[in-house]
Formats: structure tokens, C-alpha cells, sequence
């Protein structure tokens, strides 16, 4: 039997696997119990819910409508369901968690064609927009209709302001809208030093999923719809999929919290510079390479197979690419500088 003084795990263990690792963030932690008490209506009609609705508008603009969803892949499959036709297809990179890391949802549940293209950096471009859109109107092909793009990237990258309003632009010329995948999103604005409202309504973002876990919410992420007149059957859509939750007020002050203050903001700005002080501290270490730009909470490096699957032992992370050798450290809102220290000390001990 485990009560608070004998919990299951130790709650002082922190390791670089994954920002999904990370607990809840005191202030939403906060948030929850506050709208736990009494009977509010179910299914989105409470005030929480309408709050957020609020908090979105300003955020993401006047016309942004939001619909809660209990997870990521949930937000990306009901959010390309609303913007599309069932002929019409995805454009994404080839390393977009629509595309490797939702085990087909989109396909399977959705019924999406993905269009993946490969890019050096986890970012497309207009370029290769170009090069898909060569077939329109062609009855043997899929017809392209959203360019999907994740911020910040798979690979811990992340769209400018200037680059996102150009894939835009290039969407709108040809009538594809561009959908975000933002489970990430606060990590690129606080990289960018910026608001979400200039890196995604005022650069013609028609539609976005909003993440919260990774930001520190227990459970909950968002479809928030920009343009309105880009989509259709959304509510419907999120009630098919198996998104709508009873109780949404729990999941809607989690992103209300996070949005308020700029914790969500704040919070992946510790991370990112966690991130930073890591790969700072291993840049110079013999046997080990780093081999992507750390721009958001990510750190990518090789080293050693044998000198990671040692380290695995003492701090939990995965390998990103086991052929190469290139692994994944990821931090979160909770790492401090003292876990990033010792792991340090760690892979400079392995290394030897």
C-alpha cells in the first residue's frame, strides 16, 4: 500500500527521455482543484471551458473558436478532418509525428492521405509546396489541401515568423490552409521571443493544435480553429473521434492556466535553456557529436552506442536514430540545472 509518504516512484527522479515524463505544473495543479467542487454543465458548457474560449481570442485572435481534446494525435486528426475532403491530402515532412509517431490515426481513423517530404532540417518550405500541387485537379491523384507543419520540429527546430507567413502565403495562393502542430508551440515562441498571437494568427494560420502536456497540464490539448471559414463539422468531428470529454472543465483550466501570464511561455523557456546548458556542457567532450542546432528543449548528439545504453541505466532517454547511434535528450519545465550538472558529469564519466 502507497500513501504520500510512500509513493510509488521517487518523485525527486528526473531524466532526459521525454517532456511527456514531467508531472504537473504546481499552477495547474492549482487550477484543478479550484474547479473541483460543486456540478458545473458537462461537455463544454461550463465556465472554465468558456474562459478558455476567452483566453484563446486573445491569444490567437478575434474569430479563434476552441474545442478541447484529451490528447495530441486526437487534436491532429480531428483538426485534418475539418479541412478536408475525403479525396484531399496532407503535405508533411517525412519526420512529422503525423507521419511516424501516431501509429496511422491519421490514415486509419481519419481516412488521410499524408504526402511526406523529406527536409535536411524537420521544416518545409514553398519550394516543395510547388512541387505538390503539380497534379491538381488530376482525378488519379490526391488532391493536396493542408500543409501541415510542427513548431517546434521532430527534430527541435523552429519556423520563424517570416517562414511560417510564407508557407502560408504559398498555401493560400493555391487554396490549401495550413494547420500547426503545436503540441510544442510555447517552446518555438519562447526560442523565438515571441507571442502566440505573431507566430500564428498574424502569419495566416488557419488552424492549430494547441498541446498542453508537454507544457506541464496533466491531460488536454486543444483544436483552436483561426479561420472559421476553413473548416466544417468540427464539433462533430471531435464527438466522432472519440475527443469530446464529459468533464471538459478539467482539461479547459489546464490550457486556460497555461495561457494565463504566460506560463505555458515561461515554462518552455526554462526548458529550452535547460536544453541549451546541456548541449553547452557536452559540446566539447571527445566521442560525442552534436548534430542538430538546439533550438527548443532538444538536444540531439552521437555518441557511442555502448556509452548510451550504459547511461540509459542512470538517466532514462531513447535513441532517435539506433542505426547512427543519435539519441534524444529531452528537458522539461521541472529539470534544473543541478539534473542537467550530474548528467553531464554522467556522460563525461561514460565517455571516460
Amino acid at each position: 500500500m502507497t500513501d504520500s509518504q510512500n509513493p510509488l516512484h521517487d518523485p525527486t527522479a528526473r531524466g532526459f527521455a521525454s517532456d511527456n515524463y514531467a508531472g504537473i505544473h504546481p499552477e495547474v495543479l492549482a487550477a484543478l482543484v479550484r474547479a473541483n467542487g460543486g456540478h458545473q454543465v458537462a461537455y463544454g458548457g461550463d465556465v472554465y471551458t468558456e474562459r478558455l474560449q476567452e483566453r484563446c481570442r486573445e491569444h490567437f485572435g478575434e474569430r479563434a473558436q476552441t474545442f478541447p481534446v484529451f490528447n495530441g494525435t486526437g487534436a491532429n486528426v480531428v483538426a485534418l478532418q475539418a479541412v478536408t475532403d475525403r479525396w484531399e491530402a496532407v503535405v508533411c515532412t517525412s519526420t512529422a509525428h503525423i507521419h511516424v509517431d501516431e501509429c496511422a490515426a491519421p490514415e486509419r481513423m481519419g481516412g488521410l492521405k499524408l504526402l511526406a517530404l523529406d527536409t535536411p532540417d524537420g521544416k518545409l518550405t514553398p519550394d516543395q509546396i510547388d512541387a505538390v500541387v503539380l497534379r491538381h485537379d488530376d482525378e488519379h491523384a490526391a488532391q493536396a489541401k493542408v500543409v501541415s507543419i510542427t513548431q517546434s520540429t521532430e527534430l527541435g527546430t523552429c519556423y520563424t515568423v517570416e517562414e511560417i507567413r510564407a508557407l502560408a502565403d504559398r498555401a493560400h495562393r493555391d487554396g490549401l490552409v495550413l494547420h500547426v502542430d503545436g503540441s510544442r508551440l510555447a517552446n518555438a515562441a519562447a526560442h523565438l521571443g515571441v507571442g502566440f498571437r505573431e507566430m500564428v494568427h498574424d502569419t495566416g494560420v488557419d488552424i492549430l493544435s494547441l498541446g498542453g502536456t508537454k507544457s506541464g497540464a496533466m491531460v488536454g490539448e486543444a483544436v483552436v480553429v483561426l479561420n472559421p471559414d476553413a473548416v466544417r463539422g468540427t464539433k462533430f468531428l471531435r464527438k466522432q473521434s472519440m475527443q469530446l470529454a464529459s468533464k471538459m472543465r478539467f482539461v479547459s483550466v489546464q490550457l486556460e492556466a497555461l495561457l494565463t501570464d504566460d506560463l505555458a511561455i515561461r515554462n518552455a523557456a526554462h526548458a529550452n535553456a535547460m536544453a541549451t546548458r546541456l548541449a553547452d556542457g557536452v559540446r566539447d567532450l571527445p566521442g560525442l557529436t552534436l548534430t542538430r542546432p538546439v533550438q527548443a528543449n532538444a538536444v540531439f548528439p552521437v555518441l557511442p552506442h555502448e556509452v548510451s545504453r550504459r547511461l540509459m541505466q542512470r538517466f532514462p532517454f531513447y535513441f532517435w536514430d539506433e542505426v547512427t547511434g543519435e539519441v534524444r535528450w529531452m528537458c522539461a519545465f521541472d529539470t534544473t540545472e543541478a539534473d542537467v550538472d550530474a548528467f553531464v558529469a554522467a556522460v563525461r564519466e561514460e565517455l571516460g
